[in-house]
């Protein structure tokens, strides 16, 4: 009998299996969770959510204090997201992971959704004027070119 070797790993056959998310507590953050919980709740996928902690370069503050309130708002989503877990149970089965992780959102996006294999990425809506230098996470996101990126308003 021959054995057959493992396929290799295909991204959006049968529907997505991990969507990744991007939640900063801002309300365009928000309503992209409730999206892409709903869109996993259908589909039967793990939601992955995912705060990035900024890095702001060296100079640019007197250190600790925006460490620990990064530290600060990581610890707030996640509760926020139990609550909002909590409530739900009983009518929704739903799976899901919350991450955070330090440095640039993009850069930060990208490795997650690489590292967990993601089949889709949700994020919400730029609410700052500064991605008119860089480009919005999103747009950057979608240049990439490597899922599915759902831009939720």
């Amino acid at each position: 009998m021959e054995e057959k070797t493992p396929a290799p790993f295909e991204r959006g056959t049968d529907g997505p299996k991990v969507i990744v998310v991007g939640i900063d507590g801002t309300q365009s953050s928000w309503r992209a969770a409730s999206y892409a919980a709903g869109l996993a709740r259908r589909q039967g996928s793990k939601l992955v959510l995912v705060y990035v902690q900024p890095v702001l370069p060296a100079g640019a503050t007197l250190g600790a204090p925006v460490v620990h309130t990064t530290d600060e708002i990581a610890e707030e989503l996640m509760a926020e997201i139990r609550a909002a877990t909590e409530r739900m149970a009983g009518f929704y089965d739903l799976r899901w992971e919350f991450h955070t992780v330090r440095g640039d959102p993009y850069s930060a996006m990208l490795q997650m959704a690489d590292e967990l294999k993601a089949d889709a990425v949700v994020v919400g809506a730029s609410e700052s004027a500064g991605h008119r230098i860089m480009g919005s996470v999103a747009v950057r996101l979608v240049k990439a070119g490597r899922w599915p990126v759902t831009v939720v308003p």
